[in-house]
């Protein structure tokens, strides 16, 4: 098969595309012909090698960590799942990006998500729930996202106004109607974010999600004032040194399915900046590594 690989690690550069082993379904997984995947931080970083201490690759390594296609193997155990189904999901920690991929968390796609969409919502929807699931009920509740411009904060704002919150997030101006029209309450973020949430939440702020790439923590930490209701996807250093919770994705297919739910009843359309093909793969994660805005790989 047609594979993304890096045979080193590096900057983009280090990314071909070539011929690679084809991998099958095994127990409770399912294999996909994938149309699309998606770039997420954690491709980056693992491709660059940020992360070998800790996440150590087998190289030549198939960068993604999820995708969107059709079934084609079924794997013993599975019962929800038939070949033909278009399917949106997530592989292991860096394999999808190829024209085969075995998913162990999937679901359907729902008929309003383009190719594109349904790539981009696997690991941001799947990181997004999981936060909300550590936060517990936010209805009647004022939350504040930290990056909601982003991939994973834009699916937590769709997913707490869905639960009945009200959401605050921080952004670039630029992306301030985006933002409101989710339904999203914008402001910038960087100093005086404090002050500026107060004059929109002045009955102050329940819970915070931190889902920007910066060192900001302390901020959404300091306007809930309750580390046990404040949580980071992004930084786990500082959660370990501040005593709030670090969240991150696990493949479980109820997290995708609520997101899918969602999606079908038009409240979550996952957010994609820019549409490349496999082709372009080095230029896809440049754009990702310069925080260009989600960037999805379309195969043929």
């Amino acid at each position: 098969m047609r594979a993304a690989r890096f045979h080193s690690y590096g900057a983009p550069d280090v990314l071909v595309v070539e011929d690679a082993p084809e991998p099958h379904a095994g127990e409770g997984s399912v294999r996909i012909r994938v149309h699309a995947t998606s770039v997420n931080p954690i491709d980056v970083l693992l491709r660059a090698g940020r992360l070998q201490q800790f996440l150590p690759l087998t190289l030549p390594a198939v960068p993604g960590r999820d995708a969107v296609g059709v079934v084609d193997e079924v794997g013993p155990g599975v019962t929800d799942t038939q070949v033909g189904d278009l399917v949106f999901g997530l592989g292991g920690i860096s394999d999808t990006t190829a024209e085969f991929a075995v998913l162990t968390a999937w679901s359907s796609v729902p008929e309003g998500w383009s190719t594109a969409q349904a790539a981009a919502a696997g690991l941001a929807s799947a990181t997004a729930a999981a936060a909300l699931e550590a936060l517990g009920d936010l209805n009647g509740k004022t939350f504040l996202v930290e990056g909601a411009s982003g991939a994973v904060g834009s699916a937590a704002a769709a997913f707490a106004l869905a639960a009945g919150a009200t959401v605050i997030g921080t952004g670039r101006q630029s992306n301030h109607p985006h933002l409101e029209s989710l339904g999203v309450l914008p402001t910038t973020y960087g100093p005086g974010l404090a002050e500026r949430v107060a004059l929109l939440a002045p009955a102050g702020v329940d819970a915070a999600l931190h889902a920007a790439p910066s060192s900001s923590l302390p901020d959404p930490l300091g306007i809930v004032g309750d580390p046990s209701r404040v949580v980071t996807v992004v930084d786990g250093q500082g959660a370990a040194r501040l005593g709030v919770r670090n969240v991150n994705a696990r493949n479980d297919s109820t997290l995708l399915r609520y997101a899918a739910d969602l999606g079908r009843d038009g409240l979550y359309t996952p957010r994609v900046d820019h549409e490349l093909p496999l082709a372009d793969i080095v230029k896809a994660h440049t754009l990702a590594e310069e925080g260009s805005g989600k960037v999805v790989i379309t195969q043929p």
